[in-house]
C-alpha cells in the first residue's frame, strides 16, 4: 500500500501491494496482466447459474443463500458454456476480497464485454447495490451475467468485469461532456439479431459482418430503434493524465432516450502522448429505450468523471498491450476489423 492516507483511486502498485498482503485473493495464481494501472481484472470461477430473476442479496444474506432460491440450473464452466441472449446468470468469480478498513471498491464491465452488450454487476454478500464494495469487506464476489444481443461462450477464467479499489471519498475533479460523432462514413454498427455465438475468450476470431450491420448517418443523424444495440464513437479525443482515473456516465433521461456506455472505467495514461495513445477517442455503447429517438452530430451523450490517483501508477494504460489504446470506431476484441 502507498504511504500517502490521501484519498484516491489505488494504482496498480497498491493493488499489488493488497495482493502480496493477502487482502485480495484467489482460488489460482494471478494472471501476469491482471492488474491493470488503475483496476484488477476479475475472472470467473468454475461454476455459474441459471436464475429466474435478477436479485439483490439485501442486508444479512448471503449471495449463495439466494441462489438457492431463483436458481433454474447450474453450469460448469470448466469446459466452457453458452450462456444465452434474453437469460439471466449469476456466476461465482475467483477472486476473494478482506479490504482493510477504509478502503472500498466499485466494479463496471469490461470495455470487451460491453461493445458485445453483455450486461453484468457485481454482487456482494449483504449488499443492498450493484457494483459497490463496502469499506473493509471481507467476502467472496459474485457477478450477474445478462447477454442483451449476442449468446456467448464463457469459460472458467474469462475476465467480464474489472475493480477500481478506493481509499476513502476521492474528490470529484471535474466532469466533461462526452458528444457523439455522426459526420462522415461509416459511423457506427447496430448489432445483429440472430448471429452465432460469440467465444470471448477468441481474439480476432470473428467475421465481423456475421454480428454487426454498418451505419450511414443521413444529414449528420441517426435514428435509434428502440430495443436495439449500437457501437458509435466521441466526437472529441478522450484522454485520461497519469495521476487521474475516469468514469464514464450515463447522461441523465432529460437529454435523451437511451443508455450510453456499460464499460465506465478509462485507466490513467489512455489517450495520452506518455502512454503513446494521442488522438484516441471513446468508444460509445448506446441502447435506445421505449421510444425511437434521433440522434445527431455533436449531441451530447455521455459524461466523463475525473478523481484523482494515490499516486502514479507504475504502468500506464496499454504498458502490457491493449486493443482499444488509439482506437477511433473500434468493435470489441472478439472481431477482426471491418473490411478484413
Amino acid at each position: 500500500m502507498s504511504d500517502t492516507n490521501r484519498p484516491g483511486i489505488l494504482p496498480c502498485q497498491s493493488i499489488d501491494a493488497l495482493i502480496a498482503e493477502r487482502a485480495i485473493t484467489a482460488q489460482g495464481p494471478f494472471d501476469r496482466d491482471q492488474v491493470q494501472p488503475a483496476s484488477l481484472d476479475l475472472r470467473l470461477g468454475s461454476r455459474v447459474w441459471r436464475v429466474r430473476a435478477s436479485f439483490l442479496p439485501g442486508r444479512g444474506r448471503k449471495v449463495m443463500q439466494r441462489i438457492a432460491d431463483v436458481a433454474m440450473h447450474e453450469l460448469d464452466l470448466e469446459a466452457g458454456a453458452v450462456l444465452e441472449k434474453g437469460c439471466v446468470y449469476i456466476a461465482e468469480l475467483q477472486e476473494h476480497l478482506a479490504l482493510p478498513k477504509g478502503v472500498s471498491a466499485r466494479a463496471n464491465p469490461k470495455s470487451s464485454t460491453g461493445r458485445v452488450d453483455v450486461f453484468v454487476r457485481l454482487l456482494t454478500d449483504n449488499s443492498a447495490a450493484f457494483d459497490d464494495v463496502e469499506e473493509g469487506y471481507h467476502g467472496p464476489l459474485y457477478m450477474e451475467i445478462a447477454p442483451q444481443t449476442f449468446s456467448v461462450l464463457v469459460r472458467r477464467g474469462t475476465r467480464l468485469n474489472q475493480l477500481r479499489l478506493k481509499r476513502g471519498v476521492p474528490e470529484r475533479l471535474r466532469t466533461e461532456s462526452v458528444s457523439v460523432d455522426l459526420s462522415d462514413g461509416i459511423a457506427g454498427f447496430r448489432g445483429r439479431r440472430h448471429a452465432p455465438v460469440v467465444d470471448l475468450d477468441k481474439e480476432d476470431g470473428h467475421d465481423p459482418r456475421d454480428y454487426w450491420e454498418p451505419l450511414l448517418p443521413r444529414d449528420g443523424q441517426l435514428l435509434l430503434d428502440p430495443g436495439e444495440f449500437y457501437i458509435l464513437a466521441s466526437k472529441q479525443a478522450v484522454e485520461i493524465p497519469v495521476l487521474e482515473a475516469a468514469e464514464m456516465t450515463p447522461i441523465d433521461p432529460s437529454v435523451g432516450e437511451f443508455r450510453v456506455h456499460y464499460a465506465g472505467f478509462f485507466d490513467p495514461g489512455f489517450g495520452t502522448d506518455e502512454a503513446h495513445g494521442k488522438g484516441s477517442r471513446g468508444v460509445l455503447e448506446v441502447r435506445s429505450h421505449e421510444t425511437p429517438f434521433i440522434l445527431e452530430d455533436g449531441q451530447t451523450v455521455a459524461r466523463l468523471v475525473y478523481e484523482p490517483l494515490t499516486d502514479r501508477p507504475t504502468r500506464l494504460y496499454g504498458d502490457l498491450g491493449s486493443h482499444y489504446q488509439r482506437q477511433g470506431l473500434k468493435l470489441s476484441k472478439h472481431f477482426r476489423a471491418w473490411g478484413d
